[in-house]
């Protein structure tokens, strides 16, 4: 790269185009060749079911503790597919950049994305660039598509929450969410909090060998937290849940940043967590699971489906009493992925 910052030529499709994809982007995320740069990826007929998923990632600020809107924008995608118990085989990548970019700061988010990638075992295939001009977007925005295919017949989906099943979540809750937060707001904290960006895709691999057909349903608490995923399993698979608040995890400097800001942690989003719902006979086994992973040191068994009763969500809090959870009203913290 001949220049330090973007420049609206690198988004032309002429000379500086070139260069930008040569010389950064396509070294740093795929390696491919100039010979098989087409205007598509060839995919491989893969055995089984397909997933297909897409996201758009617009974070401020772009770099913050545990991660930055590079390694986020392929954990979301990687999750999301691994929701639907699909494992990731291809993510594309579509950049906007806002001109005047510095290139060491689009260099370290390419390769953030690439280790993130690497670490996950799924190949960047394809992708797109775009400059605009300076003030029509904040640094970069990111979109990643995904496939993964499902290489099993399990039905396992937010329609299929039974009476009885056990919800699991890997971890604390609201990481994510206050250390964006507190990175963009200045919070002085006694101890950092540190985004849980991570991939979920081994652990979910790791629940489908051991517990099978008795995992039932997954989601990833992004953005709305806890609490607004729930309320939308509840409500695609018409049953009544209950969590516990003496089970939730939280860690503690997280508890006192949403004490600061008058949030609730159960609303926070999360980036590397899943709710996992089990037939109670495997929950205890699919605990064990989480536990032995090193996303899932601190997993929990947090509440259950307990009745028919459709689309309810009660927290049973520690002094007894029982606390209607709703979605989320609005936009609690915005740009947190």
């Amino acid at each position: 790269m001949k220049s330090d910052i973007i420049l609206l030529g690198h988004g032309s499709g002429g000379k500086l185009s070139h260069e930008l994809l040569d010389d950064l982007i396509v070294p740093i995320l795929s390696g491919i060749g100039q010979r098989d740069q087409n205007d598509a990826a060839v995919l491989t007929q893969q055995q089984g079911r397909l997933a297909f998923t897409t996201d758009s990632y617009v974070v401020d600020p772009i770099f913050f503790p545990g991660g930055s809107i590079g390694s986020l924008a392929i954990h979301g995608t990687i999750n999301d597919l691994a929701m639907a118990a699909a494992m990731p085989i291809g993510i594309s990548v579509g950049l906007i950049i806002e001109e005047g970019l510095a290139v060491s700061t689009l260099r370290t988010i390419l390769e953030d994305m690439s280790a993130a990638a690497e670490k996950s075992g799924v190949r960047i295939l394809t992708g797109d660039t775009k400059v605009v001009p300076r003030g029509k977007v904040d640094k970069i925005f990111i979109n990643t598509s995904g496939i993964g295919v499902m290489e099993h017949d399990l039905d396992i989906s937010g329609h299929n929450a039974r009476v009885g099943d056990k919800i699991l979540i890997n971890g604390t809750i609201g990481d994510h969410g206050m250390a964006v937060m507190a990175s963009r707001e200045g919070l002085a904290l006694d101890s950092d909090i540190t985004s849980d960006s991570a991939p979920l895709n081994s652990l979910v691999a790791d629940l489908i060998h051991g517990v099978g057909g008795q995992l039932h349903a997954l989601r990833d608490p992004t953005r709305g937290g806890v609490a607004t995923t729930l309320k939308e399993i509840a409500i695609q698979s018409e049953v009544e849940i209950t969590l516990r608040e003496n089970s939730l995890p939280v860690g503690s400097t997280v508890a006192a940043a949403c004490s600061i800001l008058g949030l609730d942690p159960l609303f926070v989003a999360n980036e590397g967590k899943l709710l996992a719902f089990i037939a109670p006979e495997a929950a205890e086994q699919a605990l064990m699971i989480m536990r032995s992973h090193e996303f899932g040191k601190r997993a929990a068994i947090i509440g259950e489906v307990t009745s028919t009763n459709k689309g309810k969500v009660r927290l049973q809090t520690t002094i007894g009493g029982l606390r209607a959870i709703e979605m989320l009203a609005g936009e609690q913290l915005p740009r947190i992925c």
